[in-house]
C-alpha cells in the first residue's frame, strides 16, 4: 500500500514536470527585467512578496547573457559549476512557489532535462507566481503557507518562517554566486543594473 501511494505521488509529480515546458513564458517576456511597482500596503504578505521580487530581479540579471563557458565555470575542482548552481536555484524556486500553493515537495526529485533557457524561464516564472499569490493574500493566510516535504508516505511541514531564512535567503546567496562566477569567467553582469532601485539603465 505504501509503495502504491509513493508511486502515485511520483507519477503525478513526474507528469507535472514533463508539462513544465508548456508553462514556459516567451523568452522575450520573462518577468523581472525590472522590479514590479510597490505593493499598495505594508503587511506580512506584501513584504514577503517584495523580498521575492528583489530575488527575481537579481536572478534575472545574474543569468542574463550567460554563455556556455560561463555555465561550465567553477571556482575549484570540488565546487559546483555555474550550471549546477542554477539547477539548485530552480529547485529553491520550486520550494518557494509550492509553499504558497500548498503543494508538497516530492523527494527524491526525478531527474529533469532542461536547457539553460528553459530552467531560467521556469525559475523566474516560479518566483513571479509566488510573489503574485503573496501580494494578493490576506496576512492571516501566512500560517497556511507551509513548506511541505513528502518522501513516500512520510510528510514533514515547516512554517513560512523557514522560507525566509531557508530557500529565499539561500537563493539570494546563490544568485550572488552566479554574479561572482560570471565575473571570474570574463563575462561580468551588466554594469547598468541597479539593485537598489530595481531598474536597469537602458
Amino acid at each position: 500500500m505504501h509503495k502504491i501511494i509513493y508511486l502515485s505521488l511520483l507519477i503525478a509529480f513526474t507528469f507535472s514536470q514533463c508539462k513544465a515546458q508548456d508553462k514556459l513564458p516567451k523568452m522575450d517576456k520573462l518577468p523581472y527585467h525590472q522590479i514590479p511597482d510597490y505593493p499598495e500596503e505594508y503587511n506580512a504578505c506584501t513584504v514577503a512578496a517584495r523580498t521575492i521580487d528583489g530575488l527575481g530581479y537579481r536572478y534575472y540579471w545574474a543569468t542574463e547573457g550567460l554563455r556556455p563557458e560561463d555555465l561550465q565555470y567553477k571556482p575549484s575542482e570540488d565546487a559546483r559549476t555555474c550550471a549546477e548552481t542554477l539547477e539548485h536555484l530552480y529547485g529553491l524556486s520550486e520550494t518557494i512557489v509550492n509553499s504558497v500553493k500548498g503543494k508538497p515537495n516530492i523527494r527524491p526529485l526525478p531527474e529533469m532535462r532542461l536547457t539553460f533557457e528553459q530552467r531560467r524561464g521556469l525559475t523566474l516564472q516560479n518566483l513571479k507566481e509566488a510573489s503574485d499569490i503573496l501580494r494578493k493574500a490576506d496576512p492571516k493566510e501566512m500560517e497556511n503557507f507551509k513548506i511541505i516535504f513528502q518522501r513516500g508516505e512520510k510528510k514533514s511541514e515547516f512554517p513560512f518562517w523557514h522560507q525566509l531564512n531557508g530557500p529565499i535567503a539561500d537563493a539570494l546567496w546563490h544568485a550572488g554566486q552566479i554574479v561572482v562566477f560570471r565575473r571570474a569567467s570574463s563575462n561580468p553582469i551588466n554594469p547598468k543594473v541597479n539593485v537598489f532601485m530595481g531598474k536597469t539603465r537602458e
